[in-house]
């Protein structure tokens, strides 16, 4: 004996409508957790240059780390930029799953909502990766005056930094 079971097609069409914003859901959810990451990197460099500021080692300038500091912070503000433009598109993504669902359910044609919540979702997510890559810019610049510096420091001391 078959099931009563509902196989109307348009149920299936809004069930993919509503599993489509998933896939958006997957990329912002990787940039979030990279971005995470990137912050607890740039948060525990800062600590160690503040460590260093109190109890200079290597005999860097004080004002070489405060720099190196302000360009932490910097960076640290745009990560968390980022972080907060993710977690606002993160919630644009499950409202426009959910402005689909209620409106196929209610029949309230509010077919714009969920368009207009997934636009602010897309958009959100681009203005996070322009934060993200300017932050990435600003990393590799202080990677290459860091690197810059060691070169000069092994220049100084007639250090190739070889050690064969």
């Amino acid at each position: 004996m078959a099931l009563p079971i509902n196989t109307d097609v348009s149920h299936f069409a809004v069930v993919s409508a509503m599993i489509t914003p998933a896939f958006f859901l997957t990329a912002t959810s990787s940039l979030l957790s990279t971005s995470n990451a990137r912050l607890s990197r740039i948060v525990d460099r800062m600590r160690l240059d503040i460590a260093e500021l109190k109890h200079p080692e290597r005999g860097e300038s004080r004002g070489d780390l405060r720099g190196r500091i302000a360009l932490h912070r910097k960076r640290s503000r745009l990560v968390l930029a980022s972080v907060r433009l993710l977690y606002g598109a993160v919630t644009a993504f499950v409202g426009t799953s959910l402005a689909i669902a209620i409106d196929s359910v209610l029949v309230w044609h509010i077919d714009l909502l969920p368009l207009m919540l997934a636009v602010a979702g897309v958009l959100l997510m681009l203005v996070a990766s322009i934060c993200l890559g300017r932050e990435a810019r600003m990393a590799l610049g202080m990677l290459e005056a860091d690197l810059d510096r060691q070169l000069e420091r092994n220049d100084a001391t007639g250090n190739d930094g070889d050690r064969r």
